[in-house]
């Protein structure tokens, strides 16, 4: 006996759905062209994955929109917890070099990327979602017959996971760091980083210098000083450190440490005192390099 498989779902409640969940992919795939746009584009192998990310973004969130397909659900629904997965990876290991840190942005783009999860996964598994076609018309009690017509009780089930995946992602978010505290460490040292011998911070770490910065003034503001934090204070001569030494006042009132007429910053993209990921890159406006210890 052969039987129709019926839509359970009524059909203003698969409009809302299907609304929101194409809305969030659109809104991640506009957060991320923002951020490639605004530099990421820059960032060795992140920028091309983020040109991925928006570009599948928007495609899918405009098939969500047009196309009743329990497929494009699921496609939607494997990126944004992917997207959300890499931005994780990020935040905690980091990826290809990258580092990524805590920003308003970053923070916003999960939250919509696991509601965008949550909506089209139950999209994808919900009873009477989709199109059903007389190819659905096989045996009550084949496996292909089950997974079309949807999991009864799936929304429980996509809800809970949703739940543990926000709690998982917020607590480990809350803990991270927003900003590197070793800016804030002014005494300068010379170290010695692939033959050549750089400027770092008491700590080890890099310093870097902005292109279009001047001797008396940083533009680097806002989001950029998140991802290049300015070294704070009167800057001290740690040994072997012989250039001219000072500082400005930036934009916001505080402090920031010159070398050679150039203000100082550390790079998030460096995990490690020894590493130097933010030289010769251009990001946030400008091309950074690292600042080479006066003879």
């Amino acid at each position: 006996m052969k039987t129709r498989l019926p839509n359970t779902t009524a059909g203003w409640e698969q409009f809302v759905l299907r609304l929101s969940g194409g809305g969030l992919m659109l809104a991640t795939g506009a957060i991320h062209l923002d951020l490639y746009l605004t530099g990421y584009r820059s960032i060795p192998t992140i920028g091309v994955l983020f040109a991925l990310q928006w570009a599948a973004a928007f495609v899918l969130g405009a098939m969500v929109l047009l196309a009743r397909s329990r497929l494009v659900f699921a496609a939607g629904a494997g990126l944004a917890i992917s997207t959300l997965g890499g931005y994780l990876l990020t935040l905690w290991i980091g990826l290809f070099g990258f580092r990524e840190v805590r920003t308003v942005a970053g923070i916003v783009a999960g939250a919509v990327e696991l509601a965008a999860f949550a909506v089209l996964a139950g999209l994808a598994l919900s009873p009477g979602t989709g199109r059903v076609s007389r190819r659905s018309e096989v045996s009550a009690a084949s496996i292909l017959t089950k997974l079309r017509a949807g999991f009864p009780g799936i929304g429980r089930v996509v809800g809970g996971f949703s739940l543990v995946v926000a709690v998982s992602v917020a607590v480990p978010v809350a803990f991270t760091r927003s900003s590197h505290m070793r800016a804030s460490a002014a005494l300068l040292k010379v170290k010695t980083i692939g033959a050549t011998a750089v400027l770092t911070n008491g700590q080890g770490f890099t310093l870097y210098w902005f292109a279009p910065d001047t001797s008396t003034r940083s533009v680097c503001n806002g989001t950029c000083a998140v991802y290049w934090p300015p070294v704070a204070g009167e800057p001290t001569r740690g040994a072997g450190v012989t250039g001219r030494i000072g500082a400005i006042r930036r934009a916001d009132g505080t402090t920031q440490a010159t070398y050679d007429g150039h203000p100082l910053y550390t790079y998030v993209g460096d995990g490690a005192p020894g590493e130097a990921n933010g030289n010769n890159i251009d990001l946030n406006g400008g091309v950074w390099h690292e600042v080479i210890a006066s003879r």
